[in-house]
């Protein structure tokens, strides 16, 4: 057998038996009972506003973004905090979250539109690939917009852009933080900050005032930490003229909610390859979870590093993104059950396209039938009203039972769902803030 072929053969192994623990059934109840608790509010709601429905909690973002705020604030004495809009476009979150002082971090013209609109002065404008378009609006505005450049040819059409119209602008520049795999598709190389400096020196327009990274998918501080200390190696080769001039850092976003991501059998490694094989029979009872952090164990692992690998440039203004980690709680989604086929297939009167993409399929979200409750979870395919067989809510609810007209509710899905609806086939859920 060739060396190759062992190797496949190998990888193959790991990943069938790299299945993460069950998710334990006291705190599957404990969130089940949470919501069913709180149900006769839901519905009182839903008598207002029928579903298919996002339905917004004002008090859990607020509470959130307190709490998000209050770990960092304990380490740092001097801070910023941008909400990603891109995690949830909701106008309402991000009102609410400028009411909590937070800034906000947009990705696109359209978002900095959004953002200017809702009367935000403290604007971070990222991603890759902006247009001129794009740029020239972050010039106009660029008493309220610092521009997080992602290239070395990004600088030079902004630096056009401010000699165009007059203006300067302030800038931070995006640092990669894998060289290699599709990651590197943002910012530059670390190594390439001297050049990047060099041609900032150049401009009679740009100022650089800062340096930001992003790491996604954080269940941990880990890659954070690594890279701070990458970021601090990094930095000794530079001028002190260089460091004392920079006024922030921006650690990015990518903080994942402290229950963990919860998965069904397919979500695992060894799920994946099993459907794939059509071996699939795992009981739509079992749910997996992999372990997150506490947010206050990220803020002072975090702080360590900063302290420990950037006391060059620190004290400065240290700068947070959070996205999926303020808003996941804050929204859920409601529905109804439209038919009945079998007692293990009921149809509801909304498809995932209210979601955006194939999520249910891989993630364990509990569906809750707030009309029938019952704190004992059963098998049921719960399916969507769209043409498509890959319409799936899940695979079971808690409940005593489905009929049609029940009301489902499947909380906690602000991040990565508002943002990405689609009106495929049916339309778009609306929402109600309450």
């Amino acid at each position: 057998m060739h060396n190759e072929n062992i190797t496949e053969l190998y990888e193959l192994s790991r990943r069938l038996s790299n299945t993460p623990p069950i998710l334990p059934p006291e705190i599957l109840n404990q969130h089940v009972r949470k919501y069913f608790d709180r149900s006769d509010a839901y519905i009182s709601v839903l008598k207002k506003y029928p579903p298919p429905r996002y339905v917004l909690e004002s008090s859990i973002l607020r509470n959130k973004a307190r709490k998000f705020k209050n770990a960092f604030n304990r380490i740092f004495e001097d801070t910023a905090f941008y909400f990603a809009m891109k995690s949830n476009n909701c106008p309402d979150v991000s009102k609410i979250l400028l009411e909590e002082g937070f800034g906000l971090d947009v990705s696109s013209g359209l978002e900095l539109e959004t953002a200017l609109s809702l009367g935000a002065t403290d604007i971070i404008f990222s991603g890759p690939g902006k247009t001129d378009e794009e740029l020239a609006l972050a010039v106009k505005n660029s008493d309220a917009v610092v521009v997080l450049v992602d290239s070395f040819g990004e600088l030079a059409r902004l630096e056009r852009i401010c000699a165009e119209v007059g203006r300067d602008m302030s800038i931070g520049v995006r640092l990669t933080t894998q060289p290699k795999g599709l990651w590197r598709k943002f910012g530059i190389l670390p190594e390439r900050l001297p050049e990047f400096r060099e041609a900032v020196r150049k401009s009679t327009r740009i100022r650089l005032k800062g340096l930001q990274f992003h790491t996604s998918w954080n269940m941990s501080p880990e890659a954070q930490a690594n890279f701070i200390a990458n970021l601090g190696r990094t930095l000794l080769g530079m001028s002190e003229t260089f460091k004392k001039q920079l006024e922030f850092i921006d650690i990015g976003g990518g903080y994942w909610p402290e229950q963990g991501e919860w998965l069904r059998h397919e979500g695992t490694p060894a799920g994946s390859i099993q459907k794939a094989c059509g071996l699939d029979d795992h009981s739509p009872l079992v749910h997996y979870r992999v372990e997150s952090t506490a947010i206050e164990c990220f803020a002072m692992k975090i702080g360590e590093v900063v302290t420990r690998h950037l006391s060059g440039i620190f004290p400065c203004r240290i700068c947070f993104e959070p996205g999926r980690w303020i808003v996941n709680d804050a929204m859920h989604l409601f529905l109804s059950v439209m038919d009945k086929k079998a007692d293990d297939l009921v149809i509801t009167d909304a498809g995932t396209n209210a979601i955006g993409w194939e999520r249910y399929e891989i993630d364990y979200c509990p569906i809750l039938n707030l009309t029938r409750p019952a704190l004992e979870e059963k098998t049921c395919l719960v399916l969507g009203s769209l043409c498509t067989p890959h319409d799936v809510w899940g695979g079971a609810y808690w409940g005593h039972g489905m009929e049609p007209g029940d009301l489902l509710m499947i909380p906690e899905q602000g991040a990565y769902t508002y943002s990405l609806r689609q009106t495929f086939i049916k339309p778009v859920p609306e929402t109600t803030v309450i």
